[in-house]
């Protein structure tokens, strides 16, 4: 093939823009399309209007979008430890068969990204396999090498067989993980699948794991777009957002607050044992939180006054929460690699984060933000208090650690480059 000649490449996800794989699909989409390429992202759910194309755009797919999402769930039901862990595993039992869209037909490349939820299922990856074309797959989780999990924590029954799984209400080695762990190792072993991870935590975890034993794996970082997202003058931000420009803002995100896997309840403590250290600069402190907040109770009781944006779809203002703050505290305990932090970080503010995932690959401890030891309140609390005194600095470190490594045109040339070797 030409290597001169402009690729057709279609890009899979399960929405176009809601959830951190969905925005860096988009992200790609967009860098890939600068770089002159031809690309078309196909989602299973769509909202607002974009360069996406919805294979539900009509009522009726719409409908049965739904039903394959209803099926997938109650297939599930049946086996789930509990409801807590309902969307933590998925059995990717019910999708839609796309392998004969125009698009995929065309395509010189196809590149899957999250695409769980009855959106595409084993049976229906396989089918797009069988095309013979060049197929990428980045992953945002363990989902593709475990037997149904998206995050297996401390399990390592994904470099084996899987079974005997902490997700399912009885657990045996023969169990719905081991069954699924089976159907993936035949059925993803084709030559033309190539796996990129984001970041090296999980491409190493990919390469141990027994479903992707002999297939190729490659690290590449999610994009970000530096001329969108930058730094900008602290108090105005404050201004524009309603906020107190003479207060301290630290900021915290998530889809779900109260979401377990995102550790607020450490970032409640941290805050309690800074508050206690430093009573007056906690006087002119207050915490910012962007997210839905379903269980209002885990906001109580608070160390620092709370200021709520909600949910923020528009980038415009999510620039400004963190052009805002003098700093973004992560505490999650399950992470890839965050978009949160590379945007954080793309605006100048330093960033904590827990030793966790791809965490430490973006956070440079003491140089660009504070990497804290998993589960350590405590070392939440020495973060902030080393930040604080150095928020500006940091800042600037901070950006240059993103121009460097993760801006979206150097992103995309790794992706051609990497597209190339398989054509």
């Amino acid at each position: 093939m030409n290597p001169d000649r402009p690729l057709k490449i279609v890009l899979l996800s399960y929405h176009n823009h809601n959830g951190g794989a969905a925005i860096a699909c988009g992200r790609l989409h967009e860098a890939l399309e600068k770089a002159g390429h031809r690309v078309t992202t196909l989602v299973q759910e769509k909202t607002g209007q974009d360069q996406t194309i919805s294979l539900a755009s009509s009522r009726w797919k719409k409908w049965m979008a739904f039903v394959r999402f209803v099926a997938e769930r109650l297939y599930f039901a049946r086996f789930e430890r509990d409801k807590s862990i309902r969307f933590l595993f998925n059995p990717g039992i019910f999708g839609q068969d796309i392998s004969q869209h125009p698009a995929l037909q065309e395509a010189d490349i196809i590149h899957l990204h999250w695409v769980n939820f009855g959106f595409l299922s084993i049976d229906s990856i396989e089918k797009i396999l069988r095309l013979n074309k060049p197929v990428f797959w980045t992953l945002h989780d363990m989902w593709t090498f475990t037997g149904g999990c998206h995050h297996s924590g401390d399990c390592l029954g994904f470099e084996k067989d899987c079974g005997s799984c902490k997700f399912l209400a009885h657990p045996t080695p023969m169990d719905l993980s081991h069954q699924l762990w089976a159907k993936k190792v035949k059925q993803f072993q084709y030559p033309n699948l190539h796996i990129i991870t984001c970041s090296n935590w999980l491409g190493n975890r990919a390469k141990a794991s027994s479903i992707l034993d002999g297939i190729e794996i490659k690290t590449i970082a999610n994009p970000i777009n530096l001329q969108v997202f930058k730094p900008g003058d602290q108090n105005l931000a404050k201004i524009q957002l309603g906020l107190n420009p003479e207060k301290s803002y630290l900021l915290f995100v998530a889809m779900r607050v109260s979401a377990p896997e995102k550790g607020f309840s450490y970032l409640r403590t941290a805050l309690q044992q800074w508050a206690e250290k430093h009573p007056d600069l906690a006087q002119q402190t207050e915490l910012l939180v962007v997210g839905e907040i379903s269980d209002p109770d885990i906001m109580q009781s608070l160390a620092l006054p709370i200021h709520t944006l909600g949910k923020i779809q528009d980038a415009s203002k999510m620039i400004l929460a963190y052009q805002s703050a003098a700093m973004f505290i992560t505490p999650s305990l399950e992470e890839n690699l965050p978009n949160t932090i590379m945007e954080a970080m793309a605006c100048g503010t330093p960033c904590i984060g827990f030793q966790v995932g791809g965490i430490p690959e973006m956070i440079d401890h003491q140089i660009n933000g504070y990497v804290a030891q998993k589960l350590q309140a405590e070392d939440l609390c020495q973060g902030i208090d080393y930040i604080f005194p150095r928020s500006e600095a940091l800042g600037l470190e901070a950006r240059r650690k993103v121009e460097t490594h993760y801006e979206a045109s150097i992103i995309a040339q790794t992706h051609l480059e990497y597209y190339q070797t398989c054509l």
